[in-house]
């Protein structure tokens, strides 16, 4: 499943244009927060990594596409001293919203760079987060980058968008197409654009949990189990209704990841896997 784009140079620029301002990235950081579905998406999808990284003591970190560093921040507050970390984006905006969110002392090193062709050295890494970052690449490519640069035996850790929960398969079937319909028809009635409906095009593509572990095994990493997280069987623009009134997840994040029959509920997924 992905979002429709009409050739790979049009998908590269509208994945480009997203975070290519100050603005933006502060609104992305703002999603972070709160009590609707994007803050409940990122808390349970930090919750599904934590579990993975409490096996790993440490060592070089690349935190590859970034953001504006919300893993980096966490990773210092809740792992003071356990990983030397490394982040990469591809948008100096975001790098810049990193370099703000830690201290000058933290000792994390940036850097601008695409994860199709990371600037770093073979081997360099212990440990390398993908995290939000696959689905805006050619994922192949990208993974065979992220093998390159782990060690062997390291740990990498990948996050993919769940394109056949029914979150992903009614918000980008049907719940998009009718906010862009009703845009349209907003601006042939004259409504002001600031007021219109709309939603924008990323340049998402993504993969099944299948077709990921395939890709990592191409990419000679050994895949592990499918962990999915923010699971909700609510979808647009209900869930948002639903998520005003339960706001256990907070307290409770332990329910909103499965290992087991639920995965499918999930509206992302995470698979962990080690370089051969």
């Amino acid at each position: 499943m992905s979002i429709p784009v009409t050739s790979r140079p049009v998908r590269e620029e509208l994945v480009r244009v997203q975070y290519a301002e100050p603005a933006l990235v502060a609104g992305y950081a703002d999603d972070h927060a709160g009590w609707g579905p994007t803050a409940r998406y990122h808390h349970s999808r930090r919750y599904a990594i934590d579990q993975v990284l409490a096996g790993c003591p440490g060592g070089d970190l690349l935190d590859v596409g970034c953001g504006p560093g919300m893993m980096v921040r966490h990773l210092l507050d809740t792992r003071p001293g356990d990983f030397r970390i490394t982040a990469c984006d591809q948008s100096p905006a975001m790098i810049d919203a990193v370099a703000a969110r830690v201290d000058a002392d933290a000792g994390v090193k940036l850097a601008v760079g695409d994860i199709q062709e990371m600037p770093f050295g073979d081997r360099e890494f212990d440990v390398v987060l993908a995290m939000g970052v696959l689905e805006y690449a050619d994922a192949a490519q990208a993974l065979h980058e992220v093998a390159r640069v782990t060690r062997p035996g390291g740990l990498v850790v990948t996050t993919m968008l769940n394109p056949k929960s029914p979150y992903r398969l009614f918000e980008w079937g049907v719940f998009w197409p009718a906010r862009r319909t009703l845009g349209a028809l907003e601006r042939v009635v004259g409504v002001p654009p600031s007021r219109r409906h709309g939603a924008r095009r990323t340049g998402i593509v993504a993969l099944t949990p299948r077709r990921l572990r395939e890709l990592l095994w191409r990419a000679g990493l050994q895949p592990g189990a499918v962990i999915a997280y923010d699971v909700t069987a609510w979808v647009p623009p209900v869930d948002r209704l639903v998520r005003r009134r339960d706001r256990s997840w907070r307290e409770r994040p332990e329910t909103t990841i499965a290992r087991g029959a639920k995965r499918w509920l999930g509206t992302g997924y995470l698979v962990a896997a080690q370089r051969l």
